[in-house]
């Protein structure tokens, strides 16, 4: 794998190609009005006016603008979304990053080769204030199923390069595919090495299952923190933007985005601790609709996603499919805007105390995106439909002996809803569901039953849950909560609680899954290896635990 920088770019000698830059296919320059409008009743400083298209464009930065580096996403087989930002000074109190209040151009380059020497699409994005001057573009035309390199120029100033890759043809199923998984990255909990694993890993494909960024002021928990949030808890728009830029200012981060295309979910740190539709226990109804549509609209404005996505009000379109050929289907959850709210005021319950999670009008997913989801599966022409969002469906009590304990914020709240979806996917093994999810700051693999708390009804499916790349500090391979909860919970395979990543190969007849890593996140250094593997055939919901040990995939 090739380390992409601006100065090795520079150094290669490209002054002739970038003096090209925005020549080449060139698309019109145009300004791409927000189509968000604020409900009624938001106050004015959690949300931008629309943009004015008559505002005159700025000249370009004189700093450099492209401190939060580059990104790519939701890949299809002719295109790709290329992501940036213009941020010369990232944490600025207004959230714009250190830009003026007027459209400045920002052209994109897409080649076949990091020298750029051969470019096949290029284009002229007009990076607006309304959106905190966030590019999204998105090439068409492009050849399915193979690697380009991108990048970004305003003025003088040019971005680092990113990788990205296209899909394969429908039609085909293409080589294996490579993927890394990730979730809950707690920014003063612990560096960021487990993106700099992922890059190192070169994926093909890069999922991140929620808690992108966590929205506590400094020092949350002073006993873990290795480094500090700039500023209070995030609640009004400004907030959410500078947030976001702290982060992508990670160096670990930026390289994880520019290796490869990034598959995103959210989960309730983007928005606050817990959040569930409209509810929230620390903010009135009015206030938190309010601060949930500024934090949905900085996700939207930080992340590489299409134009489709992009908030209309208090609500964003998250739920979407990404096809792979015809090798995999990833099915993409929200898990968030349309659940009911947590019963029991939250935290850990038994059925005893808490009979209400067995309520059968509880909602998840929502009516809507559940028969979105059955129509995908029971249509998927691919081999694998891997299921990705954001909290676990395993059962995790973690109570020694008779009765239960476990987490209402998870599935474990919302057991009608899991029924249902269990239901669902255990009557199409021969589209092989597969769950990924995160949440837990544990790496967990296991078999998901009809009945999720009952490991002798019939199988349905597997679940792999990602650890955390940062959360909860240093981590250890065994405490005593995690011994229970792997005494008590037959159906799980795997219970480890270091930081780490998920990666995968998925190939037409067989799933491989290594969970990796790190032996500690409050220092540099840390070399990732592998605690366990796990295979899945091909029309067989069976995990085959295939070794224990630290040596990587052939």
């Amino acid at each position: 794998m090739h380390t992409l920088t601006r100065r090795s770019l520079l150094a290669a000698g490209l002054a002739g190609a970038c003096s090209t830059i925005g020549l080449v296919h060139e698309r019109p320059a145009r300004a791409h009005a927000a189509r968000a409008r604020p409900a009624q009743g938001l106050p004015a400083r959690l949300v931008d006016p629309r943009p004015d298209t008559r505002i005159l464009l700025d000249a370009p930065p004189t700093k450099d603008p492209f401190t939060l580096g580059v990104a790519s996403g939701d890949p299809s087989p002719d295109g790709v979304v290329l992501w940036t930002r213009l941020a010369p000074d990232p944490l600025a109190d207004d959230g714009h990053g250190g830009m003026p209040r007027r459209n400045v151009e920002v052209h994109w380059q897409v080649a076949t080769d990091e020298r750029f020497a051969h470019v096949v699409a290029s284009g002229t994005e007009i990076a607006t204030p309304y959106n905190a001057h966030a590019v999204h573009a998105e090439p068409v035309g492009l050849e399915p199923g193979r690697e380009y390199f991108y990048r970004f120029r305003t003025g003088r100033h040019l971005s680092p390069v990113g990788r990205t890759r296209t899909a394969p043809h429908p039609y085909v199923f293409g080589p294996d595919l490579r993927v890394a998984a990730a979730s809950c990255a707690h920014y003063e909990q612990g560096l960021f090495t487990a993106y700099r694993a992922i890059a190192e890993d070169d994926p093909d494909l890069v999922l991140h299952l929620g808690d992108y960024i966590y929205e506590f002021g400094r020092e949350h928990r002073p006993d873990l923190a290795v480094r500090h949030h700039d500023g209070p808890e995030t609640s009004t728009l400004a907030d959410y933007r500078r947030r976001h830029a702290q982060y992508k200012t990670d160096p670990d981060l930026q390289a994880a985005h520019a290796a490869a295309p990034w598959l995103v979910v959210f989960d309730d740190h983007e928005v606050a601790d817990n959040w569930a539709g409209s509810h929230h226990r620390d903010d009135p109804p009015s206030a938190f609709l309010a601060r949930r549509t500024a934090a949905l609209r900085a996700y939207y404005e930080n992340l590489p996603l299409r134009r489709g996505a992009e908030p209309r009000g208090t609500t964003m379109r998250l739920h979407r499919r990404i096809t792979w050929g015809q090798l995999a289907r990833f099915h993409l959850l929200d898990g968030r805007q349309y659940r009911d709210a947590q019963v029991c005021g939250g935290g850990w319950h038994s059925s005893s105390d808490c009979p209400e999670r067995h309520d059968p009008s509880r909602q998840m997913l929502g009516h809507a995106q559940e028969r979105w989801l059955a129509h995908g599966l029971t249509t998927s022409p691919t081999a694998w439909n891997l299921l990705g969002q954001p909290v676990p469906i395993l059962v995790r009590d973690r109570r020694p002996g008779p009765g239960e304990l476990v987490p209402v914020d998870a599935w474990d709240g919302y057991t009608a809803a899991r029924r249902r979806l269990l239901d669902r996917l255990s009557t199409i093994p021969h589209k092989n569901p597969v769950v990924l999810s995160g949440d837990a700051h544990l790496h967990l693999a296991g078999e998901l039953h009809v009945d999720a708390e009952d490991p002798e009804s019939s199988r349905a499916t597997v679940e792999f849950c990602v650890t955390s790349v940062s959360s909860g500090g240093d981590g250890v391979s065994e405490t005593p909560v995690t011994r229970v909860i792997r005494d008590e919970n037959p159906a799980l395979s795997l219970v480890d609680a270091r930081r780490g990543y998920l990666r995968a190969r998925i190939a037409p007849h067989l799933l491989e899954v290594d969970h990796r890593v790190l032996p500690y996140v409050s220092r540099p250094g840390a070399v990732a290896t592998t605690v366990a593997s796990f295979a899945v055939e091909y029309g067989r919901p069976v995990l085959h635990r295939t070794r224990d040990d630290a040596s990587p995939l052939p």
